[in-house]
């Protein structure tokens, strides 16, 4: 893998600013952030003051409160609960009333779009295709209008990303284990399916000890897919105490939060495994849970929702409208077609960004729900991280007329999602 120069101090400075304008914009997208839906923020504030379960009945709107020998407990992991609790601080000494709903929005955008820089930073492409492609992620897809919805359930798919991006960086890019489990860790703390990476993260790299191991003479093997295992064994029975090194590093925080949040489900509900979502009141009543939570049935209807579902017509204003509870992701981001070209400058990390990609794909179809109020299909904000890696992968330097005008729709559609939903009365339809 190719690294570009290093900028100069005009060009970090541009980046600085951009990384701002970013967090500003995510900021004011919604002038009424759903500030109120603080599951996670009321549950790390209740910690603070010594306790798990609430005593006192949620507010109606919160009914993913699960009644439990006399509590209220959220069903929301431990990690998502963790994640707040440097922001309950701030009610607890009197500097907010609230969630802080809309900076945690622009703080997760920001730290997200930096890391889209620092990975990008490592391809030899240009300042404007770096540019393009950094901000087709925050500002081409559904991860626009749904993170700045701001409710518990959208930070926590924010916070994944974030913790998705930073262990990929410091796997794969600037190898710190540490730094890359504390990151993994708070990728699957908020989005508990995200753990089905885990052997993708153990695998990566020792792909890098053996993409660099004479590299003339494995160029024949490294073009195939098979190569990802070989060369995963390889380097681990070859160096087997680096190998060692890195995971016993890697996992030091995964496995603290992971015994951390067996412990907590106990607690909760006198059961290691429980995370409690199918005791909320009613919920396998509701019509898409007719074969429980997961099923394989839900597979077909799944992949109409996230990857078909068309924009419908109107008679009135406003006249072309996404379906208010999913619609093609495809449709309203283009540019990730791009990620099928052929080819890429590291062949086995793009196979592992697509194995990842599969593998929390195939879970995601076996939900039930797409996602409740949503634009496009929020649960898919957990693939991103790995979609744009396989487009840095298969870039060509110069970018195309086609690529602008998918990129140009991208950033329009989803614009004009983030104003429909946020700026007009549609949700409310």
């Amino acid at each position: 893998m190719k690294v570009s120069n290093i900028p100069s101090s005009r060009f970090k400075f541009a980046f600085s600013l951009l990384i701002v304008a970013a967090g500003i914009t995510y900021y004011f997208s919604n002038p009424k952030p759903h500030y109120y839906y603080d599951y996670t923020f009321r549950v790390a504030s209740n910690i603070l003051q010594g306790g798990i379960g609430i005593a006192e009945e949620p507010p109606i709107w919160l009914n993913e409160f699960v009644p439990y020998d006399g509590l209220f407990y959220s069903v929301f992991p431990l990690g998502s609960v963790i994640t707040m609790v440097p922001f309950a601080f701030l009610k607890m000494s009197g500097l907010v009333k609230s969630m802080p709903a809309a900076f945690l929005v622009a703080l997760s955008a920001g730290l997200i779009l930096k890391f889209l820089l620092l990975i990008s930073k490592r391809y030899e492409l240009t300042y404007q295709r770096r540019i393009l492609m950094t901000l087709g992620i925050l500002f081409g897809t559904w991860m626009w209008t749904n993170l700045t919805l701001a409710g518990s359930w959208q930070l926590a798919l924010g916070f994944a990303m974030l913790g998705e991006l930073g262990a990929v960086y410091f796997t794969v890019y600037d190898r710190r284990p540490m730094l890359a489990g504390l990151f993994f860790a708070l990728a699957f703390g908020n989005r508990t399916e995200i753990l089905l990476t885990a052997p993708i993260f153990f695998y990566l790299p020792m792909r890098e000890d053996f993409h660099h191991r004479d590299a003339e003479t494995q160029s024949s093997r490294v073009s195939e897919p098979r190569a990802v295992a070989t060369g995963f064994f390889h380097s681990i029975f070859r160096n087997p105490q680096s190998a060692f090194r890195f995971l016993t590093a890697f996992c030091v925080f995964p496995f603290i939060l992971g015994v951390a949040t067996l412990a907590y489900n106990y607690i909760r509900f006198d059961s290691f495994t429980d995370f409690g979502y199918a005791r909320i009141p009613g919920v396998l009543d509701e019509p898409w849970y007719y074969h429980g939570i997961f099923s394989i049935y839900y597979i077909t209807g799944q992949i109409w929702e996230m990857l078909l579902r068309p924009w419908e017509f109107r008679s009135v204003f406003p006249y072309i409208v996404p379906d208010g509870f999913s619609s093609s992701i495809l449709l309203s981001s283009p540019f990730l077609l791009f990620a099928f070209r052929l080819g890429a400058r590291d062949k086995l990390l793009k196979y592992a960004a697509w194995l990842a990609i599969f593998l929390l794909t195939c879970l995601l179809w076996t939900h039930g729900n797409s996602g409740g109020w949503q634009f496009g299909y929020r649960y898919a904000m957990v693939l991103l991280p790995w979609l744009f890696v396989i487009l840095l992968e298969t870039a060509p330097k110069k970018i195309t007329r086609l690529e602008w005008a998918a990129y140009i729709f991208s950033f329009a559609a989803n614009a004009y999602a983030t104003w429909l939903f946020h700026w007009t009365n549609y949700v409310k339809q």
